[in-house]
């Protein structure tokens, strides 16, 4: 089919706040609703794009886009490498609630697949505050939902809109990098072993078509070990945030059913929760340095060999150990998955994670739910071991990391802000460090604090005031942050991370290990006093 039509140049005032946070710009639908909004945000993309290019004038000549408008983020950032874009546009509220009343969010991912970098977020926001017009094609009509290649004349100039097999790229990426037989095998059983049982939850996210294609097709599981596989535009009320706390249909049914592992995906599929048996829950910390610490049990890295690891600076330590006993070079990253794209295009990165249920590889240049369910199954499917089994094998060579985190969501901005303040006052008084902390007859004596600043290894730009940072004698951390990828009032987040390596403690509730370091860090914020707080929202 062939036609020409011409853009239009719609004037537009400029809107306050269109400042992309960690990952895009978050914000209620209501916002992106306003006349001239969204389209002033994509214009600035556009624009940025084209200045990355000194006197070029940006022209778009091929738009791809997933059949019915749906691709997971890892998709999105496959197809970006695969095709050698320009870089692609995600709109997504990520783990957040969808619908009228929610969140929604458009993200920019550069051509390598990743989250444009502070450069090119500074950018784009600088553009915002001056922008007096923007350009839209509004003749053009594709059926998204149809699977088809459509090329016709805009302003002269061809344009190819191609709408693709959502699922298919994936796919055939992850088949060359896991032994998808040895899981098949697992999941069916065989002579010696019965099928192992997993449960998978979409939480009706953009991730339904693709476990229905590689869990259904491609591994054979039954259609009733997949939950929530319908994408809906408002996750069905559910909020699509892998954790324990909105993910506790999965829990349940893991707790009362026969399954031996568990997987939940958030809204665009990036993040992850894996649970085993009985809801033996794993930490995303814990998860990341399992991984890690069989890594070459994974065809992809017996190829490529394993080049580094690496973790957000308030993601628990537990990979560090891991790192330290195998010689393999370890980096600390500011939160935000851009800052691990860097190293990986540079070659130092294979393995790195988020404490946010964030897992990912050099695969591509995002986190990756899937690829993380696939990497968990392909390590069970060599060790035969539990989940359970894993985790207690794993601590007991490398001891034991206990973390959790504690979110404060929609606190008051500006009571958060002043606590933040304080918290920072407090860090800076020079008697602190070396001094001795005491809570229920544990002591910690610190070694440093200070609001976390970053270098970036490969290009030397730098990321300030990161997130504030008290490191104690015994490798125990309390960490404060505000987090960038809400869309209202302000979330704060309390981090505490405490390593036991007494076989005794191995096992016990972590609850119990870290109540003493997690009073510590309440009676320092003073975060009862700033937020009117006696609990978190969620405690992860």
């Amino acid at each position: 089919m062939s036609s020409a039509v011409t853009s239009k140049i719609i004037e537009t005032r400029v809107y306050d706040g269109q400042k992309p946070g960690t990952s895009g710009l978050r914000k209620a639908v209501r916002v992106f609703m306003q006349e001239h909004y969204t389209e002033n945000f994509v214009q600035a993309i556009l624009q940025a794009l084209g200045d990355q290019l000194p006197g070029s004038t940006l022209v778009v000549k091929r738009l791809i886009i997933g059949q019915s408008g749906i691709l997971s983020t890892p998709a999105v950032s496959t197809i970006i490498r695969k095709y050698k874009t320009q870089g692609g546009i995600v709109l997504t509220a990520s783990h957040n609630p969808g619908g009228p009343d929610a969140d929604f969010g458009i993200k920019f991912n550069c051509e390598n697949g990743g989250p444009a970098p502070d450069h090119v977020t500074n950018k784009i926001y600088e553009i915002t505050k001056v922008l007096k017009s923007y350009k839209i094609a509004p003749d053009i009509t594709v059926d998204v939902d149809k699977i088809q290649s459509t090329t016709m004349q805009v302003d002269g100039n061809p344009f190819t809109v191609d709408v693709v097999d959502s699922v298919s790229d994936y796919l055939e990426h992850m088949k060359n990098i896991f032994d998808f037989s040895s899981i098949k095998t697992l999941l069916q059983g065989s002579n010696n072993h019965p099928p192992f049982k997993v449960l998978i939850n979409a939480m009706n996210g953009v991730t339904g078509p693709y476990i229905k294609q590689i869990f259904i097709k491609e591994l054979g599981i039954d259609n009733s070990s997949i939950v929530n596989a319908e994408p809906l535009e408002d996750f069905g009320g559910l909020h699509p945030d892998p954790n324990l706390t909105y993910a506790k249909g999965l829990v349940n049914a893991m707790k009362d059913g026969p399954y031996d592992f568990g997987a939940a995906f958030d809204g665009d599929g990036d993040r992850n929760m894996i649970l085993g048996k009985k809801a033996f829950f794993v930490t995303p910390s814990d998860s990341l340095a399992v991984l890690a610490a069989n890594l070459n049990l994974i065809p992809y890295f017996k190829k490529t060999g394993v080049k580094g690891y690496a973790r957000s600076m308030p993601t628990g330590a537990a990979v560090d150990r891991v790192a330290a006993k195998n010689g393999i070079k370890l980096y600390e990253v500011p939160t935000g998955w851009k800052y691990f794209g860097n190293l990986m295009d540079a070659g130092h990165l294979s393995l790195c994670g988020e404490e946010s249920f964030g897992t990912g590889s050099n695969h591509i240049r995002e986190k990756d739910g899937i690829w993380a369910c696939l990497a968990w199954l392909s390590v069970i499917a060599s060790l035969r071991k539990s989940v359970e089994e894993i985790l207690l094998n794993h601590w007991q060579i490398y001891g034991r990391n206990f973390f959790v985190r504690y979110d404060y969501e929609n606190c008051d901005s500006e009571m958060a802000n002043k606590m933040m303040q304080h918290i920072e006052s407090e860090l800076q008084k020079p008697e602190l460090v070396g001094s001795k902390l005491t809570s229920e007859s544990k002591t910690y004596i610190v070694k440093l604090a200070d609001n976390y600043c970053y270098t970036d290894p490969v290009d030397g730009s730098q990321a300030s005031k990161q997130g504030l940072r008290i490191l104690f004698q015994d490798g125990s951390r309390i960490i404060y942050r505000l987090s960038g990828t809400g869309s209202s009032g302000a979330t704060i987040r309390v981090y505490v991370d405490s390593y036991e390596d007494d076989p005794a403690s191995l096992t016990k509730d972590a609850q119990e290990i870290l109540k003493p370091l997690v009073t510590i860090a309440l009676e320092i914020s003073k975060l009862r006093e700033f937020t009117g707080r006696d609990a978190p929202t969620v405690i992860t």
